[in-house]
């Protein structure tokens, strides 16, 4: 995914020297051997740290919008116009269709494709952003984070990037203990018997017994 086209403009460079979704942050104050006093307040979390940092990096991207933006006046489509930028900074490699390697899971010699920011980074982003702007006095309902373009986008992303790698995105089905298993199976035996003795029902079409 190219960065963002049209009237975005690039970070400025210094402001950004990594990925923006790498994790990592400063080292504190006890880090670095500041010799705090136990009386001195605990260190923010990484979630709260990444938080603060992911919410920095959007605004500086505002800022060096063209023209540049401010947060009341932020939508969901500046919001897609930041992931894709972030694209640029991105580790996970994506074929593209014309690729011999799409749809490989594990690709057995290296290829042109482009680096892009991982869905699921992408999708962990989008939350920390969205309680940020709330956190920082914005209101539920004009969060730009949580418009429905950039839901439809992220899916876009999730769907796309797991043809091209050949890794489904489905959930694991839960097993069911055996009792349970046992106590399903009498009750739909006993079911399909009811339904014989009533006239029977159209198994071919999935319904279920009448009662």
């Amino acid at each position: 995914m190219d960065s963002a086209s049209g009237g975005s403009a690039a970070l400025d460079p210094n402001s950004i020297k990594e990925d923006p979704l790498s994790g990592s942050t400063p080292p504190t104050a006890s880090q670095q051997g500041g010799g705090e006093s136990s009386s001195s307040p605990a260190p923010p979390s990484r979630y709260e740290s990444q938080k603060r940092r992911d919410w920095n990096t959007f605004l500086q991207y505002l800022k060096n919008h063209q023209p540049p933006l401010t947060l009341a006046r932020c939508s969901g489509a500046h919001v897609i116009e930041f992931l894709k930028y972030l694209d640029q900074f991105g580790k996970t490699k994506v074929h593209i269709t014309g690729c011999p390697y799409f749809g490989h899971t594990n690709p057995p010699a290296p290829c042109s494709c482009p680096l892009k920011q991982a869905w699921g980074s992408l999708d962990a982003l989008i939350g920390r952003l969205r309680a940020a702007y709330e956190e920082n006095g914005g209101l539920p309902e004009s969060n730009p984070f949580g418009a429905r373009a950039v839901r439809i986008y992220l899916r876009e992303v999730r769907e796309g990037q797991a043809k091209a790698r050949g890794i489904p995105y489905e959930k694991k089905k839960r097993k069911r203990p055996s009792a349970t298993t046992k106590v399903v199976g009498v009750n739909v035996s006993v079911a399909a018997t009811q339904a014989v003795d009533c006239g029977g029902y159209d198994s071919g079409g999935g319904g279920t017994a009448p009662n």
